[in-house]
């Protein structure tokens, strides 16, 4: 098994603007905005920016489809769900990934709504939620770049448990497998990730399609 590969400062290339406003509510045709609605928002877009401190971890496994429905990460650590095979099905191996946000960004949002700032607390919720997704998306793509000199890439699309028929408490494993804690990350005992705006997920690695000369 591979090391896990700590990402201690992550720079996003841009802040995912039409995610956060999305996940605000926001319809480009239908929603409208006053210029100072949208400055005063996008203060606050910016004010999450600056109090988020993006941080990932990044650990490859090998694929091991045992049976239909159960994937073997380690030795100790074995996984079932049918939708999770169908996912690797071209996989030869797996990156588990984390990224957390860090506590400043929560404690801000906990302070606004204490003092009753309940716009701004939604604000810069959706603000966290969108750049810390971003931050796997950034991890993805830094991956693909590493792997395409050796003829592999990712699945499009990545994995996490809670979703389809994958349960949520494999995220003791991810948690664990990733050391999650030295990035200030722990678990609850109904496996919620502490702080919250931390997300995890399973990508697969596959090699790339070789392009027939007749096509």
């Amino acid at each position: 098994m591979d090391s896990v590969h700590y990402l201690n400062i992550m720079n996003l290339a841009e802040i995912p603007w039409q995610g956060i406003y999305r996940r605000l509510g926001f319809r480009k045709a239908a929603t409208r905005m006053t210029s100072a609605q949208r400055e005063e928002t996008e203060k606050h877009i910016r004010r999450a920016c600056d109090l988020i401190r993006l941080r990932g971890a990044i650990l490859q496994l090998p694929v091991r489809i045992t049976v239909p429905d159960k994937v073997a990460l380690t030795d100790n650590v074995t996984w079932t769900s049918k939708d999770l095979v169908k996912f690797l099905r071209d996989s030869h191996a797996i990156y588990l990934m984390g990224v957390t946000g860090g506590n400043e960004i929560m404690e801000a949002i906990h302070a606004d709504m204490e003092a009753d700032h309940t716009t701004h607390a939604v604000i810069l919720d959706a603000a966290a939620s969108e750049i810390v997704d971003a931050g796997l998306d950034w991890i993805m793509a830094y991956l693909r770049q590493s792997l395409q000199r050796e003829g592999r890439t990712l699945t499009k699309t990545r994995y996490s448990a809670g979703y389809g028929d994958l349960p949520l408490s494999h995220q003791r494993d991810v948690h664990r497998l990733l050391g999650l804690d030295r990035l200030g990350v722990s678990i609850t005992e109904t496996c919620i990730l502490v702080p919250e705006k931390t997300v995890t997920a399973v990508t697969g690695v596959k090699a790339i399609p070789l392009i027939s000369r007749d096509q």
